[in-house]
């Protein structure tokens, strides 16, 4: 299943029967993060019926219980570091984007500077924009080295992974960049004193805050997804919340 598609005064050719998935599911296997213990999913007992059918039951009926910020891949919104409410659910309002992919290999930090301490891994201002080079894509998906399976299993907290500087994403805003993927628990550092200056910079928060632009934390793209532009398609559950669990799925471009 083939589609034209016309944007930003280019044309071009997907194939949306050759989907790239780039989220990590939510299950009791899953990655997590921020102290939070692996999600649940259990069956629903009670005095009127057993939710299994293995227990006897007519169906399946499960609870499931989870953090959208500590299990799988999710996409939060400014509201994530603002006192008021604001939905993801509602800031989220268009599900496809140009998109590039780039792979960042963090660099150990030399030095002791505001929060950040001296072996640190960062993601660099510097680094992105050679990465980045003359793109301006509505979206950037990045991936970090080493890219292990793992990704998708590991219990981050307390591992002080990488992170970006700020300047980072000041960087991204300043290239109108709006939608951020990232193969990282966080786009800040573990423990920053609750700074995040990276989500601050992001969303130009609170100078002049860009309210329709998001993070999605907690994704893996394969090595066999080559860096380069793809079609993205930001599938978000429709949750009333700061965050929501995600499913970002690539499509490869053929330029007519």
């Amino acid at each position: 299943m083939k589609a034209t598609i016309q944007h930003k005064e280019k044309t071009f050719r997907v194939d949306l029967s050759r989907p790239l998935d780039i989220s990590i599911p939510l299950s009791p296997q899953g990655p997590r993060a921020w102290y939070v213990d692996p999600m649940k999913i259990s069956p629903v007992i009670n005095a009127h019926f057993a939710g299994s059918v293995a227990l006897n039951g007519s169906v399946n009926f499960n609870n499931i219980f989870f953090n959208p910020h500590g299990h799988g891949t999710h996409t939060e919104s400014v509201g994530h570091i603002t006192r008021e409410f604001v939905s993801v659910n509602q800031s989220l309002q268009q599900y496809f984007f140009d998109a590039l992919l780039i792979t960042i290999d963090p660099i150990l930090a030399t030095e002791d500077v505001l929060i950040t301490k001296m072996g640190d891994k960062l993601i660099t201002a510097k680094q992105l924009a050679v990465a980045i080079g003359s793109h301006r894509p509505e979206a950037l998906i990045l991936r970090t080295k080493p890219n292990k399976e793992s990704k998708c299993h590991t219990n981050y907290s307390d591992t002080n992974f990488p992170y970006f500087e700020s300047e980072a994403l000041k960087l991204l805003s300043d290239f109108g960049v709006e939608h951020l993927l990232v193969d990282l628990p966080s786009v800040d550092r573990e423990s920053d004193g609750g700074a995040l200056m990276a989500h601050h910079a992001f969303w130009n928060h609170p100078v002049a805050t860009r309210q329709h632009c998001t993070i999605t934390e907690f994704i893996f793209v394969s090595d066999l997804i080559a860096d380069g532009e793809y079609l993205l398609n930001l599938q978000t559950a429709p949750f009333e919340n700061d965050a929501t669990p995600s499913r970002p799925v690539l499509y490869q471009i053929e330029r007519s």
